[in-house]
């Protein structure tokens, strides 16, 4: 997915009110940014980290700026923007590069299932178990090389596990994507730490046949593009 407008970069000030976030340009002025990012965004908020943001002319917009990623060290990269996975996964699917789900004829999004909650995709096809699919953006990383997930207590996330098992048990395939939004890890784990239960409903539905697929991306101030699969390691295990 390439941004429609070119980044420009900046040092955050403060972010706030969840949505907001105030970053000094390059040229010395201060504008406030759209931040598209709900989490609690750990270690990615800090006053003084790089950003980059996507500016804009639309007169319906109030602000002219989007915060799209974090700069680390070295020149990598966290996309911020929790809007990106689905739009990026929708078109990979759609010409079927997302590894194990290429097997399918029909794609639909935001399908309402189980207990009031919509599922992010639904694949089916004739002959073919109906595919539900959640996705989930992981930002978080802790330790060298390793990101996790979640990055708060996700009471929402811990229902779509336990949606997604059901699923299973009436007989259809269910699959728990992570979409690693870093440039600097090559696996993923889950935080135990910060949410204990959303761990234990990742356990329960996994053993009811519940499948993970964690996969990377490719990040630049241009564009970013889906990766590809990195290893799940098991909550505890290092």
């Amino acid at each position: 997915m390439r941004f429609q407008t070119p980044l420009v970069p900046g040092v955050l000030i403060r972010r706030y009110k969840r949505f907001l976030a105030d970053v000094t340009l390059v040229d010395g002025q201060e504008v406030t940014a759209h931040c598209a990012n709900p989490g609690s965004m750990m270690g990615l908020a800090e006053p003084g980290m790089r950003v980059w943001l996507e500016p804009n002319d639309d007169p319906k917009k109030k602000l002219k700026f989007r915060w799209r990623l974090v700069e680390h060290t070295g020149g990598h990269f966290t996309g911020v923007d929790t809007g990106v996975p689905n739009r990026m996964l929708r078109a990979a699917l759609e010409a079927r590069e997302v590894p194990g789900l290429t097997d399918f004829s029909s794609l639909r999004a935001e399908v309402r299932y189980g207990e009031n909650s919509r599922i992010d995709f639904l694949l089916t096809g004739q002959d073919k178990r109906d595919t539900y699919v959640e996705v989930k953006s992981v930002t978080l990383s802790r330790q060298t090389g390793l990101a996790e997930f979640p990055d708060s207590v996700t009471a929402r996330g811990t229902k779509h596990l336990q949606e997604l098992s059901n699923m299973v048990q009436q007989g259809h395939r269910a699959v728990m994507l992570y979409l690693v939004q870093r440039t600097d890890c090559d696996r993923m784990t889950l935080a135990r730490d910060i949410d204990p239960t959303y761990v234990a409903a990742w356990t329960d539905a996994a053993s009811s046949g519940v499948e993970t697929l964690a996969l990377d991306c490719r990040i630049t101030p241009e564009a970013i593009r889906l990766g590809k699969p990195i290893p799940m390691i098991a909550p505890g295990v290092k």
